[in-house]
This record gives structure tokens, C-alpha cells and sequence, in this order.
């Protein structure tokens, strides 16, 4: 069992708004009754309807007085300010699934479009119903140079009730053929449905769980991409579209390919520069480099080299 206030903090950090708001409300101990008293005592006026519809994700408070309803409720919860209200601006900005793992930014908006066709008809929430509290991911690149397979260990947290499935995504460097490209199940999960797009280079697996998640609930779980069937890789990107926890980028080269030079860096949007970029320094044992980044929040990450 977690320890309440430290996964207060973690909602709150994460989101989603909802789901934050119905933890805070638990910690706290109030009834909806009570939460709408001292909302009312502040000169703020909801119905207990509204509140209960705003935990359960039912809606949205998007209005100016439910805006100000919300930043009441820090109060009355004893919340840091803006944590809430943080989380709705942040949800609101999303406009697109998220997206978990691309090759480049390039193929990131290119494949877009062979993303939402691969997964119409899957019956998924468009947000796969998980928020990431940690991933460790692994890269491989050949003595060719190049992307040979990735793996991935994956702890995320369901915010509704009856999330059974991840949507694992895999887009291949110029050349890729997604028909040859094999996908591995890990620990705590099997495989369900697979679908690729020839000419985008994209392929979609829907990875099944051991277990159906209640609302708040954490998971953990495994897999994997076998590929080679790409050209020369000189970066991998991950976009991601909500906040979270922990994210941990490992790439591995060949020692018959070792790059010259290796550097992080990030985006915060789609349309932004590439910011924060910093060498690494690759290891002559291991021939490896990484990231660690703490409190994901939505942008991009990434790891790219040079050959020459």
C-alpha cells in the first residue's frame, strides 16, 4: 500500500484532473456535502452534482465561475496552487493521442495520420485510459548502423476503471518494413491485435493484460520490438503527450559502429526548437548512453549521433 499524501502528490503531478481531485478529496476525508459547504462558506457556489460529475471524469469545469470553483477547491483541499488548475490547462492543450514511441520528430507528424488509421476500430480510449509512472527503455543499433530493436519496461497507472490493454507503437528509420518487424510480449502481458502500414512504416500492437485495472490502480508490464529492416538510424525520439513519472532512455551500440558524438535533448512542443541539448558521453565498456528524466511533463525527448 502506498502512503496517501505520496500518491496525492503523484496525482497531482500527473493527472489526470479528475482523478486528482477524487484522490484529494479521499485523502482528505470529506464528503461532497461537506466539500460543497466550504466551497459555499468561500462565496462559491457548485452542486454536488457538478462536483461528483468532475471527479468521476464525467465533465470538465471549463467555465470562468467553475474555473474558480476549482482554485476554491485547492483551498478547501489544502492543495499547493495551480495543481488543479495546472491539470486542466494541461489536458485541455491536448489535441492528438498520445503518441508513444517514434523513430524522429519528422516521422512522428508524418505517421500521424497511419497511427489513427491502424487504430480505428480497436475500441481504445483515445488516451489508452494510462498515464506512465515509469519506463525504461532500451534501444539496440547494429553493426549496420542500424535500429536492430528496442525493449521496454513499462509501469503505468489506469485513470478509469476497466483499462485491460496498451497500445505499443513502433515507427522504423527510412526503408523500415513493418511486415518484418517482430513483436515480443514480456512479463504481465500478452499479444493482441497487430497492424502495420507498409508505406508510413508504422506498426500497432495492442498488448493484452493479466488482469483487468480498477481507477488509480498500477501496472506493470513488458515488451519488446525486433526490426533491422530500416536504413542508418541517427537519433530515437519519444513524444510524449501527458505528464508522468519516470522516463529512462538507454541506447546501445554495436562495437563494430560506435558513434563520434552523442547528445541529448528536448522539445517542448511539436513546433518548438530543440532545447536543453547536452553531449553524453558513451561508455567504452557497455558502448552505451542515456537519460533519466524525472517528473515527465508533454514535449519531447530524445537521444541523437553522429557517424561522422
Amino acid at each position: 500500500m502506498g502512503h496517501p499524501e505520496a500518491d496525492l502528490a503523484q496525482m497531482l503531478h500527473t493527472g489526470p484532473f479528475h482523478l486528482a481531485l477524487r484522490t484529494a478529496i479521499a485523502v482528505r476525508g470529506l464528503p461532497l456535502q461537506r466539500v460543497q459547504h466550504r466551497l459555499a462558506s468561500r462565496g462559491i457556489k457548485v452542486g454536488v452534482t457538478s462536483l461528483s460529475y468532475w471527479q468521476q471524469g464525467a465533465r470538465r469545469p471549463q467555465r470562468p465561475e467553475s474555473l474558480r470553483a476549482v482554485r476554491a477547491l485547492e483551498d478547501v483541499l489544502e492543495l499547493p496552487g495551480e495543481s488543479l488548475l495546472r491539470l486542466l490547462d494541461a489536458e485541455g492543450a491536448r489535441a492528438e493521442v498520445e503518441r508513444p514511441a517514434t523513430r524522429s520528430y519528422r516521422s512522428l507528424v508524418e505517421s500521424s495520420g497511419a497511427v489513427e488509421r491502424l487504430i480505428a476500430g480497436l475500441e481504445l480510449p483515445t488516451d489508452g485510459g494510462l498515464h506512465t509512472v515509469g519506463h525504461h527503455e532500451r534501444v539496440r543499433i547494429g553493426a549496420g548502423r542500424e535500429l536492430t530493436g528496442r525493449d521496454s519496461e513499462h509501469v503505468v497507472r489506469a485513470h478509469r476503471d476497466g483499462i485491460d490493454r496498451y497500445l505499443a507503437i513502433h515507427r522504423g528509420d527510412p526503408g523500415c518494413d513493418p511486415a518484418g518487424v517482430v513483436v515480443r510480449a514480456g512479463e504481465n502481458c500478452r499479444i493482441g491485435r497487430v497492424r502495420w502500414e507498409h508505406e508510413s512504416g508504422v506498426l500497432v500492437a495492442e498488448l493484452l493484460f493479466d488482469a483487468r485495472l480498477r481507477a488509480g490502480e498500477t501496472y506493470l508490464f513488458g515488451y519488446g520490438f525486433e526490426d533491422g529492416t530500416g536504413g542508418e538510424s541517427s537519433e530515437y525520439v519519444r513524444g510524449f503527450s501527458f505528464g508522468g513519472g519516470q522516463y529512462v532512455l538507454q541506447v546501445r551500440f554495436d562495437e563494430g559502429a560506435l558513434p563520434v558524438r552523442c547528445s541529448k535533448f528536448a522539445q517542448a512542443s511539436a513546433g518548438a526548437v530543440r532545447a536543453a541539448r547536452s553531449d553524453l558521453t558513451l561508455s567504452g565498456v557497455r558502448r552505451t548512453v542515456h537519460l533519466v528524466e524525472q517528473g515527465l511533463r508533454p514535449g519531447i525527448l530524445g537521444i541523437g549521433w553522429d557517424w561522422a
